[in-house]
């Protein structure tokens, strides 16, 4: 533990949680590969509603608006600093839905395909719990001013 620091933390690593960009960029990794795919399913309306079709949803165009809505409004929401328990909420609903359409693992038989859609099923719990802690950031952020 270094003297004065009584967090024991480096003082890089704090510098680096201490700098406000942090903060941004944190959100902005968080969010960017969904911001990314609202903009490319916007820009190329027959592959997203392809996607919903090839996932079985029915009325693939109404859940192909409906992911576009998602993943632009819920970034951007979170990007801004307002509303970022809504922004995290939209995303975390989406990401946890997503993981049972896409990522049945458990209907799967054993091999590469089962092994794959596990992993991708608990990477996506995973940003579900990035998205609670950004939303617990910032409203203790938000207690505190």
């Amino acid at each position: 533990m270094t003297p004065g620091r009584p967090s024991g933390e480096p003082r890089f690593v704090d510098a680096v949680l201490e700098w406000r960009p942090t903060w941004f960029l944190a959100r902005l990794l968080l969010v960017g590969a969904y911001l990314l795919g609202g903009v490319v399913k916007a820009s190329d309306w027959p592959a997203a509603v392809a996607e919903q079709a090839h996932f079985g949803m029915n009325a693939p165009q109404l859940w192909a608006a409906l992911t576009i809505a998602v993943e632009i409004v819920g970034p951007l929401l979170i990007l801004s600093g307002r509303l970022i328990w809504l922004g995290a909420g939209m995303l975390g609903v989406f990401t946890l839905l997503a993981a049972f359409t896409a990522n049945a693992f458990w209907t799967m038989p054993a091999g590469q395909d089962r092994f794959m859609a596990t992993n991708a099923f608990f990477e996506h719990l995973g940003l579900i719990g990035g998205f609670v802690l950004a939303a617990l950031v910032a409203e203790r952020e938000r207690r505190r001013a």
